[in-house]
């Protein structure tokens, strides 16, 4: 079920929801909140987390030690130390007998029983069983996974090796192609398994090399960015200093401690002149000049005119904004929507 965006607020330190209008939906009551994902915020409520709907009713019927997000209508959930699932009414329908959970992917989940992982359908039944040292989600028909030699290779959705294990890690495939690691680089492999790029960019724990957004991907090579896009083509030698993810077609970019933007075919779009930057999203892209944020066009064209102290990317129509640490929402007009008392 789709519904309308809703925007966290903030008032006397308790936190609540409004609409893109600025019409307060959910009143602030809350010490901790997160924003909205797929259609449910989670929240604190008597020092225990909890799933708040669109409507603002918390799915009381079971209190857990830990809620994770809902994916395709599931949110994993940990009870003690066992782990299981809810539907989206707050009701377990995966009871928690699990020693870990990780979250449904193309209708299979990851478990850990027994020390073995093997995979469960939205019945809690297991469709793969439990047999391999370790696992990631399904992608693409594949899943990452390693046996007793600690290699990690690809398995199908009957748990049999499409791909053989022979790598020092394996990652989730990206539609088309997947990363493998070896010796600390990554490289990329096709569909069916045969390596496009072999492992030579540095790969670093937490960082997003590798991952591909609109059809692109960060790299480093001696602490300097480049781009490649999925055939392993590289478009940008690795030369800046930083590279962001791709967005609208355009990442933000470092070179000499200025900030700018490039466009998908790694030419430069706006100059890096910028004491800092944020990324594209909706038509504008946030910046930093003389100490105060503000937000530009595709041609470095101040739209809302630097005043803010803090800002964040638009999303659904309204970017978040801060001045002397007050909150408020703008529009794409800079007009406020909804500001702090």
């Amino acid at each position: 079920m789709r519904h309308h965006p809703l925007f966290r607020i903030r008032e006397q330190g308790k936190y609540g929801f409004i609409s893109i209008h600025g019409d307060v939906i959910i009143e602030p009551q809350y010490y901790e909140a997160e924003d909205f994902y797929n259609g449910f915020s989670r929240i604190l409520l008597n020092n225990k987390p909890i799933h708040l709907d669109f409507l603002g009713r918390p799915l009381l019927k079971h209190v857990f030690n830990y809620i994770g997000y809902f994916e395709e209508e599931l949110a994993r959930v940990q009870l003690v130390k066992k782990w299981g699932f809810i539907n989206t009414r707050g009701n377990l329908v995966i009871d928690p007998i699990f020693d870990y959970v990780d979250d449904f992917s193309e209708g299979i989940a990851p478990v850990l029983n027994n020390g073995k992982y093997g995979y469960i359908n939205p019945k809690g039944k297991f469709i793969i069983p439990p047999k391999f040292s370790n696992v990631n989600i399904f992608k693409e028909g594949l899943a990452p996974a390693t046996n007793g030699n600690k290699k990690w290779g690809y398995i199908d959705t009957e748990g049999n090796f499409a791909i053989p294990p022979s790598f020092e890690m394996a990652l989730p495939y990206q539609k088309d192609v997947a990363v493998i690691i070896e010796n600390e680089k990554w490289g990329l492999l096709d569909s069916e398994g045969a390596l496009i790029l072999s492992p030579q960019f540095d790969f670093i724990e937490g960082h997003s090399e590798g991952r591909f957004y609109e059809g692109l991907a960060i790299y480093t090579t001696d602490e300097k960015y480049g781009v490649i896009n999925h055939f392993g083509d590289v478009l940008l030698n690795p030369k800046l200093d930083f590279i962001g993810d791709f967005n609208e077609g355009k990442a933000l970019v470092e070179y000499q401690s200025k900030f700018g933007f490039i466009d998908q075919n790694a030419q430069v779009l706006i100059p890096p002149i910028y004491t800092d930057a944020g990324t594209f999203s909706e038509g504008l892209a946030q910046v930093l000049e003389d100490d105060k944020w503000g937000f530009i066009n595709e041609e470095g064209e101040f739209i809302i005119p630097p005043e803010f102290d803090e800002v964040m990317p638009f999303k659904n129509g309204l970017a978040w904004a801060s001045i002397n640490d007050k909150w408020l929402y703008i529009n794409t007009e800079g007009e406020s929507i909804w500001e702090e008392v």
